[in-house]
């Protein structure tokens, strides 16, 4: 998924200024696509010059407008094309699982932080995660409310199905780094038990030329 298949998607449940986008992003699909302000603003003006969003001034206060974009037919055609089709995976590039790995080049505090951090931020990611979806199932999250009052009631349920799959499958992944963190500090103990944590791998007593 790219920057500006992202924003086909927000702009196809409605309208939105370049402010609106931004602010309505971070609630909705920049949970699985972030992208600062920066992006967004010159991304909605490429957009407009390849023709898949148009803009129009809209009035902002009592004497100024904003620029509102709006998908156009070919931005749908670009926006179906793309859900349909079968995207390539990114090579791994996970900084953390990184760090995990090597964590015998810091001492048993570090370890144990590195874990502990771990813990926290995915606790944090899916306490999120599962608001976010439990007001897409209910139906009350304020994105999910704008998209399904743009479209048919026969489609609302396929709408909010593949939603709150998306959500639950995220909610799944952060539980599995939080289990994965906990047994970290499990083998910890293990390891500190049997003598095999010390000040570092590449401290004072290590081997490793």
């Amino acid at each position: 998924m790219s920057l500006r298949h992202a924003l086909l998607a927000l702009l196809s449940a409605g309208p939105a200024t370049g402010y609106d986008a931004a602010k309505r992003f971070s609630g909705s699909v920049g949970h699985v696509w972030s992208a600062p302000d920066s992006q967004i603003y010159p991304e909605l003006k490429r957009m407009q010059g390849d023709g898949l969003v148009e803009s129009s001034a809209v009035r902002w206060g009592p004497r100024s407008t904003k620029t509102q974009y709006t998908i156009t037919d070919a931005g749908l055609e670009e926006l179906i094309d793309w859900a349909g089709r079968a995207l390539p995976y990114s090579p791994p590039r996970d900084t953390h699982h990184l760090q995990a790995a090597y964590l015998e080049w810091t001492d048993t505090a570090g370890a144990r932080r590195f874990f502990e951090d771990h813990i926290d931020h995915h606790t944090e990611q899916r306490q999120l995660l599962l608001a976010v979806h439990a007001g897409i199932v209910a139906r009350t999250d304020p994105m999910i409310m704008r998209r399904l009052s743009r479209f048919p009631d026969s489609d609302h349920e396929r709408i909010v199905a593949f939603k709150a799959h998306t959500y639950a499958g995220m909610v799944a992944r952060s539980e599995a780094e939080i289990a994965w963190a906990r047994e970290g500090l499990a083998m910890l103990d293990t390891l500190a038990a049997d003598g095999g944590v010390g000040g570092g791998a590449a401290g004072e007593n290590s081997s490793i030329p």
